[in-house]
């Protein structure tokens, strides 16, 4: 893949950014969730059985190392000898609600990740909120806390890689080279609901792999191309390996900022981030077919049939906190 430094990504960006946005204005809504096929067959094989774990955990200082590490091996999370980049959710900083993937948990999964073999842990997000990374990850205590090397994922060198899906008309997305070059890359959002996208989980996280400096803040050129197209195109582009999703407190209702904390009391691993975002779903109280880009992924780019999702640990039905969501998205409950 082309690679670009980041002295000839400075003088391109301003080009590239408005490019972009009149590509993405053109093209949008054109593709209807569920009526076309816009993926390529031979980069998306089937999806097989998916694992999934649900493992309780009340309080993010106690015993949290060891939670992480169960839910790792309980979804066969094989990280030997490997480059693993974790994507955890730090887009803003408000120390009276929930809005980050915690950091102690951050943290919990570096030192369970090491102790399973990884060959180096790094810590990557690119906010699309603040502009400001510095200002959130030091904020919220996550330089401090997760023991391990923190990358700027708005600023990092890009490299181009051509999309395989094509429910916008992007084409190809610029991602960091921290991310492309990863052996595995982990998703680790928040449990919250979304102001525009109904909830956001795993694959939504993923827009944090796409640079501000390429697609704008809040990732408006994202939005202008359609947000649940660019949700499936921008997760089929980065293709997490594994995902961890922060239940202990999510949040509900005006999410994915300005919602209120809610005690979920859980994690959830799994090695398909169609099937994470599946049960945690369930588990917010959705009906995940009801969530359009979720049941489009599970067309193509996970494991959405819930007979086909091997659950390990805690029963789903007994965990279910009922997430209060704003009033247009009523419809999508269970």
């Amino acid at each position: 893949m082309p690679t670009m430094d980041r002295r000839t990504f400075l003088t391109r960006t301003a080009i590239a950014a408005g490019a972009i946005g009149v590509a993405s204005v053109a093209g949008e809504r054109i593709l209807r969730l569920g009526e076309d096929h816009p993926w390529d067959d031979a980069a998306f094989a089937p999806p097989g059985t998916a694992r999934v774990a649900v493992l309780r955990a009340t309080s993010y200082d106690v015993g949290l190392e060891g939670v992480v590490g169960d839910g790792l091996r309980a979804i066969g999370a094989d990280v030997r000898g490997a480059r693993v980049v974790l994507k955890p959710n730090l887009v803003e900083f408000d120390e009276r609600t929930a809005i980050n993937t915690d950091p102690r948990l951050v943290a919990a999964a570096v030192v369970a990740l090491r102790r399973l073999g990884a060959a180096e842990v790094v810590v990557g997000e690119g906010p699309g909120h603040r502009r400001d990374t510095q200002f959130v990850v030091t904020s919220s205590g996550a330089l401090e806390a997760v023991g391990a090397r923190f990358v700027d994922l708005n600023t990092d060198e890009v490299r181009r890689v051509p999309l395989r899906s094509r429910y916008t008309t992007l084409g190809d997305l610029w991602l960091p080279r921290t991310i492309a070059d990863a052996d595995v890359v982990i998703s680790m959002p928040k449990m919250k609901t979304h102001h525009w996208a109904g909830l956001t989980l795993s694959l939504k996280n993923c827009f944090g792999c796409v640079p501000g400096r390429v697609y704008g803040w809040p990732k408006n050129a994202l939005h202008w191309a359609g947000l649940e197209q660019s949700i499936l195109d921008v997760a089929a582009a980065v293709r997490p390996d594994y995902a961890i999703v922060d239940g202990i407190v999510g949040m509900e209702g005006n999410g994915p900022i300005s919602g209120s904390p809610v005690a979920a009391n859980v994690l959830v691993f799994g090695d398909d981030p169609v099937a994470t975002d599946v049960i945690s779903a369930r588990i917010m109280g959705f009906d995940p077919e009801k969530v359009a880009y979720l049941a489009e992924a599970a067309r193509f780019l996970g494991q959405g049939d819930q007979d086909r999702i091997r659950s390990e640990g805690e029963d789903v039905g007994g965990l279910v906190t009922d997430f209060a969501v704003l009033p247009q998205f009523a419809p999508m409950k269970a």
